[in-house]
């Protein structure tokens, strides 16, 4: 299934809890840089949804199953047109409520939802996990090395790329650096491993979302977000420093802040996942019901 934004269609994956057919809650899912919706969004959905709540996963276009070309092209306002679209596709889906709808997003999604939360009064809450907050602390966590050669390839791109109508790419993941557009010690192994469970993902994108990530500042538009945000953090972020995050926070009238102490991909699996989606499903129970 899917639904339409602009004149192409997000594939998604509707979630139905068991039970009565009453007006459910629905979480609106959607994944990071470069990522889609089979890196290991399912285990989150499928707890939503044993709690009585329904899920909307959904792929930005130009990825996973969605259409849209060229192929792995980021772009940060077509993707926030996803998530508008998502959410004005979810209040038309019978079974649900339309006042009980949640945003999820994590990491780069992380950032969209804290963006575009606050231009929208009907929505219930916000997760925002290992949120991307500051175009500027992400590439500082880079370092000036491997800043260089990312934005000596997005460069590249919007110069060249564009005249040609043919992205010059770059890696997704690498080494601190690398002119990859995530590059850390534990990036290539922790999104290596969300990559593994996925048929449709390839490892690089159009290189110029290097330069055009830089200017991007979610953490200052939380001021006028109405509705309870949880932040899920992770101390020892490499991809998405947590001060800016706090400061996000801070500037949030109904926050909610959860510390974990790990790693940026560390949240996604195994204990600290079981950690983040129990906080995370008493959180959207608590703010969600009826």
């Amino acid at each position: 299934m899917g639904f339409p934004s602009g004149s192409e269609e997000c594939a998604a994956w509707l979630y139905r809890p068991d039970g009565p057919p009453k007006p459910r809650p629905l979480v609106i899912m959607a994944h990071g840089l470069g990522a889609n919706r089979e890196m290991g969004l399912d285990r989150y959905a499928r707890r939503f949804v044993a709690a009585g709540m329904g899920a909307l996963v959904f792929d930005y276009r130009h990825f996973g199953a969605s259409t849209g070309a060229p192929r792995q092209l980021i772009s940060i306002g077509r993707q926030r047109d996803d998530w508008r679209a998502a959410i004005q596709y979810a209040r038309t889906v019978k079974g649900f409520d339309a006042t009980r709808i949640a945003l999820w997003g994590t990491s780069f999604g992380g950032g969209h939802v804290l963006s575009i939360a606050r231009e929208d009064d009907y929505l219930a809450a916000v997760v925002a996990q290992c949120p991307f907050t500051s175009g500027w602390a992400s590439a500082g966590a880079k370092g000036p090395i491997g800043l260089f050669r990312t934005g000596f390839m997005a460069t590249l791109d919007l110069l060249i790329g564009t005249l040609i109508r043919r992205p010059i790419k770059v890696r997704l993941a690498g080494r601190r650096h690398s002119a990859a557009l995530m590059g850390a010690r534990d990036v290539p192994e922790g999104f290596g491993r969300l990559a593994e469970e996925s048929e449709t993902y390839k490892p690089k994108v159009a290189a110029r979302i290097g330069m055009r990530v830089l200017f991007d500042t979610p953490w200052r538009r939380t001021k006028g977000i109405k509705v309870p945000v949880l932040y899920s953090l992770c101390d020892d972020d490499s991809v998405a420093p947590i001060r800016t995050s706090l400061k996000a926070a801070q500037r949030t009238k109904h926050a909610i802040v959860k510390r974990y102490p790990i790693g940026h991909f560390d949240i996604y699996f195994d204990d600290w996942f079981e950690k983040a989606v129990y906080d995370q499903t008493d959180f959207l129970v608590s703010v969600l019901r009826p």
